[in-house]
């Protein structure tokens, strides 16, 4: 053989074996280079739900960190007067905060005879709120047994509720209370005012009432006086 020849054959196995380390290496070891034909890894940190704990709708602060269902708007009380120096006493509490389609806000008024004898009470729907409005009349409380004009979900009265102009004479045993619920509403408005639902703000709500000689027996026994509570709608 001739050393031309010897020379070929040697160069060619040396190429042969090249490509052979070639085709191994590709697919056993990583050399730290990325080649066009490996697929490149773009998998990033997913972000971490944190809606799953939220409430659905438009749920909004309760002022405690937490949430209050939603629906609204909502009522709080931001204030209720002494009782004035008669023989009866006002109790005022909120039984549903929050206005929705099934039901207004309302508020419960309970009245206690704080003496030790029978004491007669007037009016005997304006002491319980019914039929009451602020001061600004904008909103209205009416018994809550009753049915009115007003869209559900809206409360805003459709028209004027009349009522009659009796006066009626609640009388209560020493130590008695009564309690009477009261649902609150929009008053109508002029069909000049724009429409709306209900109003958002503070307002305040005041009863003139009197005690004692209402059935004529002693004008003498007879007091009068104001009542009253101021709510915030939200």
């Amino acid at each position: 053989m001739s050393l031309t020849r010897r020379t070929f054959l040697g160069s060619t196995a040396l190429l042969s074996f090249g490509l052979l380390a070639g085709c191994v290496g590709d697919g056993g070891s990583d050399d730290g280079a990325t080649t066009d034909d490996e697929p490149t890894d773009t998998t990033t940190d997913e972000p971490t739900d944190t809606t799953d704990d939220l409430p659905d709708g438009n749920g909004t602060d309760d002022g405690t960190g937490g949430t209050r269902p939603s629906g609204g708007p909502g009522i709080s009380l931001v204030g209720v007067d002494d009782a004035p120096d008669v023989p009866v006493e006002h109790e005022v509490e909120i039984t549903e905060d929050l206005a929705n389609d099934d039901h207004p806000p309302q508020v419960r008024i309970t009245l206690t005879n704080t003496s030790d004898e029978v004491v007669e009470v007037g009016e005997g729907r304006t002491v319980f709120f019914q039929y009451v409005s602020d001061t600004t009349n904008d909103l209205i409380f009416l018994p809550a047994d009753g049915e009115y004009p007003a869209e559900a979900g809206c409360w805003r009265l459709e028209d004027h509720i009349a009522v009659t102009e009796e006066y009626r004479i609640l009388s209560l045993e020493p130590g008695e209370s009564r309690s009477e619920l009261v649902n609150l509403y929009g008053v109508a408005q002029s069909e000049d005012e724009e429409a709306s639902c209900l109003p958002v703000g503070e307002f305040r709500f005041e009863a003139d009432f009197a005690t004692g000689g209402l059935s004529g027996s002693s004008d003498d026994e007879r007091q009068e006086a104001t009542w009253g509570f101021s709510l915030t709608l939200e």
